[in-house]
């Protein structure tokens, strides 16, 4: 897949820039499938070029606060080093949250559209909801049969699409949930730009949430890789399917 110009302008030197508000993670350990992204040439930046860079990254995102009303979390490297943060917008509606860098800047607004039938999120620049800075959105795609063994089971598909994709005749990435919710993978194509693994302590069993580690590969945009998994978390906790 070809992406847009207007997504990407850093060329090599993304890897320089220093991710707004705090330190760039490091490497990720582990062996990287050999179908994910890492093209250098043509990287993919949906949120910002100073969150590109050259090497496959680990994530950790955990919950802070998790209620009927609130739904927050740290994003971190794996040296709890502080990435990101989620934080709901107070007394919103629709549903509302704000992916903050490590400084506490406004990224990206997420927001749940209303009596939508496929469940769409719309994400916005900052704590925009202007169409000018909106950025891309995320529905439910399908339901797909997936034989484990004996069983058959369903598992969920989301599509996203870029703000320049106005026809959205084909998705411009894919998110697709493994066995009982327990992981993702989000594709670009054929190209894996990310995987997710759902992660549980005693802390996450007693209030009832779940945490996540999350790989996301070389030269593909690890902000936007968070709201994601953010937005498929939420579509989890109040999934009426």
């Amino acid at each position: 897949m070809k992406w847009p110009a207007s997504f990407f302008s850093c060329g090599t030197n993304c890897s320089s820039w220093p991710a707004m508000g705090g330190k760039l993670p490091g490497p990720a350990s582990g062996t990287a499938p050999a179908n994910a992204y890492t093209t250098e040439s043509n990287p993919i930046v949906v949120i910002g070029e100073q969150y590109i860079v050259p090497y496959p990254v680990d994530l950790k995102i955990q919950h802070t606060v998790f209620t009927v009303a609130e739904n927050n979390f740290d994003i971190t490297d794996v040296n709890d080093n502080p990435i990101f943060k989620v934080k709901n917008k107070l007394f919103s509606f629709p549903d509302r949250r704000v992916l903050l860098d490590a400084a506490g800047n406004p990224l990206v607004s997420l927001k749940q559209k209303i009596l939508s039938v496929h469940r769409r999120w719309r994400v916005f620049r900052g704590e925009s909801d202007k169409s000018s800075d909106f950025l891309f959105s995320v529905r439910k795609s399908s339901l797909v049969h997936l034989k484990m063994r004996t069983k058959t089971t369903m598992t969920k598909t989301l599509d996203v699409f870029l703000a320049s994709n106005t026809s959205e005749s084909l998705p411009d990435f894919k998110i697709k949930e493994g066995w009982r919710d327990s992981s993702c993978t989000i594709f670009a194509g054929d190209a894996i730009i990310a995987q997710m693994q759902r992660k549980q302590n005693v802390k996450s069993l007693v209030i009832n949430a779940d945490n996540y580690g999350i790989t996301a590969y070389p030269n593909v945009d690890y902000a936007f890789v968070v709201a994601l998994v953010v937005i498929l978390d939420e579509m989890n906790r109040n999934s009426y399917d």
